[in-house]
């Protein structure tokens, strides 16, 4: 049986205060895993911990109790991260670069050398839709074409695992919806993500299961068609059903000719209920 992707166990994380005799604790007993090939939803209001999860996942930041582990490896060990690209939500740039200099830049950083890098850049580069713009300078980039770098920088290596904190920020709709589609298409290709986004409509089409946080405590976790179920309602569509129909229970409809096309608890929004269970 293989590995989880992310396995975290009981991680606590405490911040002194300078200056003063207090603390404060960031993320508190937090225990979740990812499975291989999942995309994983971790929300929460501002301040509620994401950003530290992220940050001992990633060996940024030491814990201060628990362990964090990327495929069955401790997380603060640097071998842990070769299987991971990451994508931080204000990321830097050299604007002066051109966006294949910076893939290739990049890429050295990762080992990478000669034809083996040059083909790569150019393969990440027609991923992101951004092959005409490779010999552009990044300085003259949108904020789309920022993000969409910062994906390709993420793959250079070809990781196993992409964290992504708020992949979309200030992105218009038609960038917004551009790299979603990216997102989806590294998931085909098998890749374990980690997205940290506000746009909770945008995690409802993409995430496999979410994880909410809230003052540092995980309140809700779970697939993500569970979590938005409304509970004690069923939903029935019918085909070719008459309006006599519609007013009948189940049980009558076969008799009356018609087919059961589907039967499911009807939902929610993945904002409701974020909001409902951070109130």
């Amino acid at each position: 049986m293989s590995a989880p992707a992310i396995s975290i166990r009981n991680l606590t994380k405490v911040y002194p205060i300078p200056f003063k005799r207090e603390r404060v604790t960031a993320v508190h007993d937090l225990t979740l895993s990812v499975e291989p090939g999942q995309v994983y939803g971790l929300l929460g209001p501002n301040g509620s911990g994401k950003s530290t999860t992220m940050k001992v996942l990633l060996g940024l930041v030491p814990a201060s109790s628990g362990s964090t582990q990327i495929f069955g490896r401790d997380s603060a060990l640097v071998a842990s991260h070769e299987e991971v690209g990451y994508l931080p939500e204000n990321p830097y740039f050299y604007k002066y670069l051109t966006g294949e200099e910076t893939l290739r830049f990049y890429g050295k950083l990762c080992g990478l050398r000669g034809t083996a890098l040059r083909d790569r850049a150019r393969d990440l580069l027609k991923l992101v839709g951004l092959e005409n713009a490779a010999d552009r300078r990044i300085g003259g980039y949108s904020k789309g074409m920022l993000q969409r770098i910062g994906l390709a920088q993420a793959l250079v290596q070809e990781p196993r695992l992409l964290v992504l904190d708020e992949p979309t920020a200030g992105v218009d709709p038609a960038g917004s919806r551009e790299i979603r589609d990216l997102i989806l298409e590294f998931k085909s290709r098998g890749i374990t993500i980690l997205l940290c986004s506000h746009l909770l409509g945008q995690v409802q089409e993409i995430c496999d299961r979410v994880g909410i946080l809230h003052n540092g405590r995980l309140v809700r976790e779970g697939a993500l068609e569970s979590l938005i179920s409304i509970e004690n309602q069923t939903q029935l569509i019918f085909e070719n059903a008459s309006p006599d129909l519609l007013a009948r229970f189940e049980a009558e409809a076969e008799a009356c000719g018609a087919r059961l096309v589907e039967k499911s608890k009807p939902h929610t929004t993945l904002e409701r209920f974020f909001l409902e269970v951070t109130k």
